[in-house]
């Protein structure tokens, strides 16, 4: 098959799967914003989006490109290490044309992929994971399924602890390198190729990738002052 076989195909497949994961990325960074303005308005997202077969169903796909993501990075890496063989030992300077993200992707998608583990440690393990337990008849903590649906709770809980808020702006700094380059490869890929909108889409790249990680550094911040001062902030 193409997209399995070809290099190119498989090149398609990181660049859909990437373009996927940066539409739910932002959903998520503007459905944290709301956490900002109504606890109510979040929580509510949150009761919707539990353990209903439609969140759930959404879960397995986000699952399903997130694997296939990174099972084709490793795949096209290895593949562009053997196609290099003992060349890659050589000591080179880098060339000026080639960004220091583009040379690290992996590097920097390992680190995204130990900080999506910290995330659902944190959230999905507290939230859906319980919800989804206890429809199955499973035993489950009362305590625990009680603020499954409470997320802003989470979110304080989280931040209130500057060693998470260090780990995620870490996490968000790997992302933001990862997806400004990810972004317009991406869409070059797909056929965006020529000098003029190459040079356009990594302009928006830049531009889009920081409003989304800087909106998801804003929210990190904003709970973790809001967790000396209590409700009154």
């Amino acid at each position: 098959m193409w997209l399995i076989n070809s290099s190119v195909g498989r090149k398609v497949v990181m660049s859909v799967t990437g373009l996927a994961l940066i539409l739910f990325l932002t959903f998520h960074m503007a459905m944290n914003l709301v956490a900002i303005i109504s606890t109510e308005g979040y929580n509510w997202i949150c009761e919707f989006l539990g353990a209903n077969w439609y969140a759930l169903v959404g879960t397995l796909g986000l699952a399903a490109l997130f694997v296939i993501h990174i099972i084709y990075a490793f795949w096209l890496t290895m593949q562009n290490r053997t196609a290099r063989g003992s060349e890659r030992y050589a000591v080179t300077e880098r060339p000026k044309n080639v960004e220091w993200a583009s040379q690290n992707m992996l590097v920097l998608g390992l680190i995204v992929v130990v900080g999506l583990a910290l995330h659902l440690v944190n959230f999905w393990s507290k939230m859906q994971l319980p919800e989804l337990m206890h429809n199955m008849g499973m035993a489950t903590d009362s305590a625990v399924l009680a603020y499954a649906a409470n997320g802003v709770y989470h979110i304080q809980q989280t931040f209130s602890n500057p060693v998470y808020v260090v780990l995620y702006l870490v996490w968000l700094g790997a992302l933001w390198f990862h997806l400004t380059h990810g972004f317009w490869s991406a869409l070059q890929t797909l056929g965006w190729n020529n000098k003029l909108w190459i040079n356009r889409w990594k302009n928006v790249s830049n531009i889009y990738t920081s409003i989304v990680v800087l909106c998801f550094a804003v929210v990190i911040v904003v709970f973790y002052f809001k967790s000396f001062c209590g409700t009154g902030c």
